[in-house]
């Protein structure tokens, strides 16, 4: 298969097998998903939504989150990882959306990545799932799913974000996102898949 066919499959399969693609990090709001998004940080989905609950009992807007000490935020959100960084984003982003947007996450990738311990990746997140703005967030997962597919020869994500939104329409990407995620997770998994063993791989190399 040449790369484009590769691509077509992938997303053909992809929508058979994932036609509903619910968001993995429980939230209420862009707000709750910005958090939950930047807890997600090297930690797994599932420990943030065990996380999350308690934090956002505590608060769950900026206005009362930036009164919120820091080291209550970091107590809570200890076992994500990276407590002491990620506690000191939340403060500060929070006191920013309250001074200078009006308590509200803007929809605008500059204002989203100028925030505190907010990425090119967290913004896409936010942007795709909390504004339906297309976007196409590529985390270490995604970029290996996508080299292991040959649809990406780039070195980094930066690179394979483009290279993935070359290959699939626009309307598609925030579903695919998921989509891929969901799929590498549970078929295509880092030590589980040699690259021709989980059913994509198979269709796509397994007579190669």
């Amino acid at each position: 298969m040449l790369k484009q066919q590769r691509a077509d499959h992938v997303r053909q399969r992809l929508a058979e097998l994932y036609p509903e693609t619910p968001i993995p990090l429980d939230h209420q709001n862009a707000y709750t998903l910005l958090i939950a998004v930047l807890l997600s940080a090297q930690c797994t989905d599932v420990r943030v939504n065990q996380v999350t609950p308690a934090l956002f009992k505590l608060a769950s807007d900026p206005n009362k989150m930036m009164r919120v000490p820091v080291d209550r935020i970091k107590a809570i959100i200890r076992p994500c990882g990276l407590s002491p960084r990620k506690s000191a984003a939340i403060s500060e982003l929070s006191k920013i959306l309250v001074e200078q947007h009006a308590g509200q996450v803007p929809a605008d990738f500059a204002a989203l990545e100028a925030l505190p311990g907010v990425g090119h990746k967290t913004a896409s997140v936010v942007m795709a799932q909390a504004f339906g703005v297309p976007a196409f967030p590529v985390d270490t997962h995604i970029h290996r799913l996508a080299t292991r597919w040959k649809l990406t020869s780039g070195k980094n994500v930066t690179q394979t974000e483009r290279d993935l939104k070359k290959l699939f329409p626009r309307d598609t990407w925030n579903r695919l996102h998921l989509q891929i995620i969901f799929y590498g997770r549970e078929h295509c998994q880092a030590r589980r898949c040699n690259g021709k063993s989980c059913l994509l791989c198979r269709e796509l190399f397994g007579k190669n």
